[in-house]
């Protein structure tokens, strides 16, 4: 049975998460689930699940919480910063769920790995801005990194039993968001309805954003560069509107592997938390004659649109503290935008202009820790502001 700490518990990956604990009750126990705002969803995962301690972004929160539940629920309520790093590190969870939105993840995730805790790894900027330092210490400490990602983990079973010497190029996939096709003037009056409406995906605010810039695939460029120990240049986006197949590897022999299955995310979970096993099926059976799989397509992604992936690679080319910039201030822009305090192209414009300002400062920076990378992502979050 793994024993669970799950973060991001009321966003999309943590409410698939408790599916499949629901679902399968003699396998997964909750111990610890932490959200930022959303205590009335919250609420209701204490009742069922029954958690030793949650804890919330805010003290006000976490207060009305508290008033909430009824007295013979024994659920420790916690918030902020501390109460994050007690839920990363309690004793009784063996298992670190990370689906929290953005550079959040990182300080949880590697206190986890210090506790000697497996990840399931759902937060793509964990690794985009320090996986420099996860990863040795993942195998320092001995513990597992599970995919949870639905490409990440596609390429992690495709490449289940084959040499890592024998991996040529890993090509994630990409459904194109809500501007496939669309040209740079297609996409000066975007709207946020717009821009939200993704046609293959339903995910949080953030990560659809980013699905429609394209710098969801570059955060995933540069975190297949960090799992999997290839150069960004050996990791290619396709372009696979139909949502099929949600990523392939290249041999060198030639031999393309693929993994193909629904558009769903509880398999990837489940993936990554029964493994090395596989669980029963909760999702139906894959049927390939049903309509989307009898017309496979596949197209390159034109990053004269998409400008963002094209950055994406840039920064992960120049590795160090880059990633972390370009991650920093596409939070802040996406963010903006998300209240309506900016443009959709505006998104771009700062992503770049905040690079080109922090590239000098922290160029030839070699001392990667947890600490530079946090201040590194404050600077940068300080001159996003500013642009705004």
């Amino acid at each position: 049975m793994r024993k669970l700490a799950i973060f991001g518990s009321t966003g999309s990956i943590g409410t698939q998460t408790l599916e499949v604990c629901r679902n399968n009750p003699e396998d997964f126990e909750v111990r610890a689930l932490c959200c930022g705002s959303n205590i009335e969803l919250l609420y209701k995962q204490i009742l069922e699940f029954k958690p030793e301690l949650v804890s919330v972004d805010r003290e006000d929160k976490a207060a009305e919480l508290k008033r909430m539940l009824p007295s013979d629920i024994k659920t420790e309520v916690l918030f902020g910063h501390e109460g994050t790093l007690t839920a990363a590190t309690i004793d009784s969870a063996d298992t670190v769920v990370g689906a929290m939105v953005g550079i959040s993840g990182l300080e949880p995730t590697y206190n986890a790995i210090l506790k000697g805790k497996d990840i399931a790894l759902a937060n793509k900027e964990t690794l985009v801005t320090g996986g420099d330092v996860i990863m040795p210490l993942v195998k320092e400490k001995g513990v597992s990194l599970l995919p949870v990602d639905s490409e990440h983990c596609a390429i992690w079973q495709c490449l289940w039993g084959e040499r890592q010497s024998n991996l040529d190029r890993i090509l994630i996939t990409a459904s194109g968001g809500p501007f496939r096709g669309k040209t740079r003037k297609d996409l000066e009056n975007v709207t946020l309805e717009n821009a939200l409406n993704h046609p293959t995906w339903k995910m949080g605010g953030k990560v659809t954003i980013d699905s429609s810039t394209m710098m969801n695939k570059g955060l995933e460029i540069i975190e297949a560069h960090h799992l999997f120990g290839v150069d960004v240049d050996h990791v290619d986006v396709v372009v696979h509107p139909q949502s099929v197949i949600h990523s392939m590897i290249r041999m060198r022999d030639g031999s393309v592997l693929a993994q193909m299955g629904k558009p769903s995310m509880i398999l990837p979970i489940m993936v990554a938390l029964y493994y090395p096993e596989r669980g029963p099926r909760l999702l139906e059976e894959f049927d390939p004659f049903s309509v989307g799989c009898n017309n496979l397509t596949f197209e390159k992604c034109d990053t004269d649109v998409f400008g963002l992936l094209k950055l994406a690679y840039d920064c992960g080319r120049e590795g160090g503290l880059m990633p972390t910039v370009m991650n920093a201030a596409n939070e802040v822009a996406v963010f903006s935008f998300l209240d309506g305090k900016c443009g959709y192209l505006d998104i771009e414009r700062i992503v770049y202009e905040v690079c080109d300002k922090m590239a000098s400062k922290i160029k030839g920076e070699k001392s990667l820790t947890i600490d530079t990378i946090l201040q590194t992502d404050k600077e940068s979050r300080i001159r996003a502001g500013e642009l705004l």
